[in-house]
């Protein structure tokens, strides 16, 4: 039985009740969740689930179950408290930090429009992320790009999501943009990501709504890992 995947429909509901429907080697697996799932460079959600008598267990990272990547496991400590198949629980995710990641992942977005580069990598934090580039050394100013992000925010763009076919996508190579990870296939279609007026690409992430929500970002860093590699990292300020 497939988890059905609460964070897609509403990113910003912040619980929910769930029924336990098995217990693995990874975690407890839910009929339904809120947690995100750690992938394409965002981390799992943590939060708690609370037992039908009322004790609470933490749940320390969401991750996927199985390769066909339909069931989500809640991982939990180890000889930690446990439900039972078939019990009701409820769940809370750790909202601050999940907003703060939904702002980042958006802004990383926007940083691959102000640097119109293949990526090669990525990652999201708590308030920070990076975005590495296929790019020789080209004079990168830290303050030109944060301009640049800052003002693509500054439009309030609303951000949606659509999906389209397997082959679709196959007749537009170019919505992708990352080299290091590929969007999902097996399902027949993949989600889309746009930010009115600035991107489109495919992603299955936690996005905020409108871009102003994100805030003001600075660049922190910019590294480089190689040749043709420029790591470009960027915080909520």
């Amino acid at each position: 039985m497939a988890t059905d995947l609460l964070f897609r429909d509403d990113p910003y509901r912040p619980g929910a009740s769930a029924t336990v429907i098995g217990l693995s080697q990874h975690g407890i697996i839910l009929d339904r969740t809120v947690f995100y799932a750690m992938g394409g460079g965002q981390p799992g959600d943590v939060g708690t689930m609370t037992l039908p008598d009322g004790r609470t267990i933490g749940i320390t990272n969401a991750i996927w179950n199985d390769e066909t990547k339909t069931e989500i496991a809640h991982v939990v400590p180890p000889e930690g408290l446990l439900p039972a198949v078939g019990d009701t629980v409820e769940l809370a995710l750790d909202w601050s930090r999940r907003y703060a990641r939904m702002k980042v992942h958006t802004a990383l977005h926007l940083l691959s429009v102000a640097l119109p580069y293949p990526v090669t990598g990525g990652s999201i934090g708590d308030g920070e992320g990076r975005l590495d580039f296929d790019i020789q050394d080209a004079g990168l100013d830290k303050e030109e790009i944060a301009h640049k992000i800052n003002t693509m925010i500054g439009q309030g763009a609303e951000v949606s999501e659509r999906w389209i076919t397997d082959a679709e996508l196959d007749a537009n190579p170019g919505l992708v943009k990352t080299m290091s990870v590929k969007p999902p296939r097996g399902s027949g279609v993949i989600r889309l990501v746009e930010i009115e007026g600035l991107d489109l690409q495919p992603c299955g992430g936690t996005h905020v709504r409108n871009t102003e929500e994100i805030g003001r970002i600075v660049v922190t860093q910019i590294e480089k890992k190689g040749k043709q590699n420029r790591r470009v990292r960027i915080a909520l300020a």
